[in-house]
């Protein structure tokens, strides 16, 4: 293998903004932000997701960004903060690199992903319909 999930991991992260639980929490209610759960379906059927969240699925979310894809969600070209996540916060490392590498402006990601938002006892929601 060329280069593995932790090298690639390692590159995202040296890249990107994280933000905690404590501070994506002070930032849940404000208009400005967007939270994004990337994670699938199945997942936050199981597990909730962070009340208010929107959820674009990691396997759709370049399409969903950019203006050109006939996939393309108009909530991404809003000058909005994005903070994404996923279950631990690989997936949304990942995803938020690639999505800076797009050009998309103000996107961090919420370091320890859903687990670490569910392990501090904060509110858990579940899943709405955002087609």
């Amino acid at each position: 293998m060329k280069k593995g999930y932790l090298a690639l991991l390692e590159e995202a992260n040296a890249l990107i903004e994280s933000c905690d639980v404590e501070q994506l929490k002070a930032m849940q209610s404000d208009t400005d932000t967007l939270i994004v759960d990337l994670r699938e379906t199945a997942e936050i059927l199981r597990d909730g997701m962070i009340p208010d969240a929107f959820h674009a699925p990691r396997g759709l979310i370049e399409f969903w960004v950019d203006p050109d894809s006939p996939y393309h969600k108009s909530v991404f070209q809003e000058k909005k903060h994005f903070i994404l996540y996923c279950a631990s916060g690989w997936r949304s490392a990942l995803t938020t690199k690639t999505l800076i590498e797009m050009g998309l402006k103000n996107v961090k990601h919420l370091k320890g992903g859903f687990g670490a938002w569910k392990n501090s006892g904060a509110p858990i929601a579940s899943k709405k319909s955002h087609s």
